[in-house]
């Protein structure tokens, strides 16, 4: 049974077995022998971006426009694949299909879909997603950026932070607010005057995914470059929604690094004879640690479900993420303790998996802020002030 105790695989579609093998079999063949060196160097490994093209998975659930128009369980699975292999290789996925394309395919036009997808869809395009600003994260609905219309263009003006891809990418979504007060989209192509981002340096999570800092100053874009149904900040939210499900596939991915790394590493252990998986203090570890990892793999399988239905809430869809990524974290505390003093070195990428768990169970809403979007669902009160 190994990793699905619980035999998920037996619910799987074959075209979704198939992804996510050949994503498996990628994270596995490419992507864990090299990607060590990388973190260690705080470097990208741009080699790793054809390879990743050639894997069809660009824009998950999207139809058309090159995108492999993938089921929710299968996008998610992707997530999930990439994440047991690295956490900072799969954000630059996760931004570049799950941010910047989902919030094409959902809000742009046709002629926008169009224009920018294609490429997007064969990586000829790289995405990048800009929201949070350095005085707004978890408040980012009173984000400070600008965007004013003079005749045929708008001017943007402000600074995002944290912007994953951004340093490098072709196309960033900007979110600013209008003349009106309004927040929407607008997209910023590579090269245009004004535009600066800039790496941020020293994290100690997802070290080879480069984050910048964008300082804005009278970008100029064009009208048709404002995503034309991007125009209050719900539609920012839908995105995110749709974006927060595969982050709780990303924290399984996490898990299921730590749980096979120790599982494994127990078996070929020996002290004091034998095998150190044939204590009962390590196998109450390991069981307890297939316990959350098997209702992690339960959560998101129905999470998906919902989506694919059209079902998913807000709530939903942040309950997932919160649950999961602090699973996450317990599960990789205790295969770094199962691996003892071996447990800190990158050489068994448990520790790698470590830090980079913090990275998520901060992002895409910290940990405090989905509790409070799950207490407004079921309470039917709010307890954020705006």
């Amino acid at each position: 049974m190994g990793t699905d105790y619980y035999r998920l695989d037996d619910l799987l579609t074959d075209e979704e077995r198939e992804i996510r093998d050949r994503v498996r079999a990628f994270t596995d063949d490419e992507v864990i022998p090299v990607i060590n060196d990388y973190w260690a160097r705080e470097e990208f490994p741009f080699e790793l971006v054809p390879k990743l093209a050639a894997l069809n998975v660009m824009g998950g659930t999207i139809k058309g426009y090159g995108c492999p128009g993938m089921s929710a369980v299968a996008t998610g699975l992707v997530g999930m694949e990439l994440a047991r292999g690295d956490s900072s290789f799969n954000t630059f996925f996760g931004v570049h299909s799950a941010l910047a394309m989902t919030t094409v395919g959902m809000l742009g036009s046709e002629d926008q879909k169009q224009r920018w997808l294609p490429g997007m869809a064969r990586l000829d395009l790289i995405g990048a997603f800009g929201l949070t600003e350095p005085l707004h994260g978890s408040d980012a609905v009173a984000l400070e950026t600008s965007a004013h219309r003079q005749g045929d263009h708008y001017l943007l003006n402000g600074t995002k932070r944290w912007i994953g891809n951004a340093s490098f990418a072709d196309v960033v979504i900007i979110w600013a607010r209008d003349d009106d007060g309004n927040v929407g989209g607008f997209v910023v192509e590579k090269g245009t005057p004004g535009f600066e981002a800039v790496v941020m340096k020293g994290k100690t999570a997802k070290r080879a995914v480069w984050q910048a800092e964008i300082n804005l100053r009278d970008v100029r874009i064009p009208v048709e470059n404002r995503l034309a149904g991007a125009r209050t900040f719900r539609d920012t939210a839908e995105v995110l929604r749709a974006s927060r499900y595969v982050v709780a596939w990303e924290a399984v991915g996490h898990a299921l690094a730590g749980y096979e790394i120790a599982l494994a590493y127990a078996k070929e252990r020996t002290q004091f004879g034998k095998p150190i998986a044939s204590y009962q203090l390590v196998q109450n570890k390991l069981t307890r640690m297939l316990a959350e990892l098997t209702s992690m793999q339960c959560l998101c399988f129905r999470l998906s479900q919902l989506q694919a239905e059209a079902k998913l809430t807000d709530g939903m869809a942040s309950l997932a993420k919160m649950n999961n990524a602090i699973k996450a974290r317990q599960i990789l505390a205790e295969a770094r303790d199962i691996l003892g003093g071996n447990g800190i070195l990158l050489d068994y990428h448990v520790a790698r998996h470590q830090v980079d768990i913090e990275a998520v169970v901060t992002y895409e809403g910290t940990d405090s802020i989905q509790s409070l979007i799950v207490g407004r669902e079921i309470t039917g009160i709010s307890a954020i002030s705006r």
